[in-house]
């Protein structure tokens, strides 16, 4: 089960990519299990000075795998922080402490935990094919990997709100409007162009751009907004959570994002 986060390091890039094309990629405990362990390894090898994070075509990543969720009474990924909780690695969010820096390239859809996957990337690079939705609110699960503080921190509070509120999808091209991607390029051009701009930042002082990017986490951490996530998110889980629902909502959920 290896291959469903492949790992490949040249140029002083290392680029991970989520690989359950059949499933668009969807989070899986093995995955959970995975991605993380790619992470660190990235981070602790001497000859990586950026990561890429990708996924296999068609999609980046539509988030937490439904149909297991609903098999496993919500208990999917444990130790992955999707609850919100502080993860194996005791930091929020879905990756490690990380000191060099993760570039998102979004090559497809991108949805709500996979959405949360994006935004905790330092900064992204959208293929023209990209979309982004929000759809815990459809599912019936909430987020536990900062969407509530990074989405607003990449596009302000009132659009954040009406994406979550309403699980409508952006499009590529809005995404860079809204300052949510920092380019949309043609699709086979995603990976050489993201590829390019790592490789303007392996052409700096490496110490020096870890450094900017520790102080850059400090700064924008909203620590409080995090604690609010994980506090709501629990309780949502204690009274409102049931895995049969969201197993009963996936069809519909999956039908609706095709037609957008």
């Amino acid at each position: 089960m290896s291959d469903v986060v492949l790992f490949e390091v040249s140029e002083g890039i290392a680029t991970i990519t989520l690989n359950r094309p059949e499933a668009r990629n969807a989070l899986s405990s093995e995955v959970l299990r995975l991605l993380p362990q790619r992470m660190r390894e990235a981070d602790e090898r001497d000859d990586v000075h950026v990561v890429i994070l990708t996924g296999t075509d068609p999609a980046f990543c539509a988030g937490l795998d439904l149909k297991e969720l609903g098999s496993t009474a919500g208990n999917l990924g444990s130790g992955s922080g999707a609850d919100g909780r502080p993860n194996a690695d005791g930091v929020r969010g879905p990756f490690p402490k990380l000191d060099k820096p993760l570039i998102g390239a979004v090559n497809g859809v991108a949805i709500t935990g996979g959405f949360e996957l994006a935004l905790n990337c330092d900064f992204l690079i959208a293929s023209e094919h990209a979309k982004f939705g929000d759809t815990h609110a459809r599912v019936g699960v909430m987020p536990g990997w900062g969407l509530t503080v990074l989405l607003p921190q990449a596009i302000g509070v009132r659009r954040a709100r009406e994406m979550s509120f309403t699980g409508n999808f952006m499009l590529a091209d809005e995404a860079l409007a809204r300052g949510l991607v920092n380019h949309v390029v043609p699709h086979a051009e995603l990976m050489p162009f993201t590829r390019r701009i790592a490789l303007d930042i392996i052409g700096n002082d490496q110490p020096g751009v870890r450094q900017i990017r520790r102080t850059y986490r400090d700064i924008h951490a909203a620590a409080d907004g995090w604690s609010i996530e994980a506090r709501d998110g629990a309780e949502w889980r204690r009274n409102s959570f049931s895995p049969e629902k969201v197993a009963e909502r996936r069809s519909k959920i999956q039908e609706r994002g095709r037609k957008q």
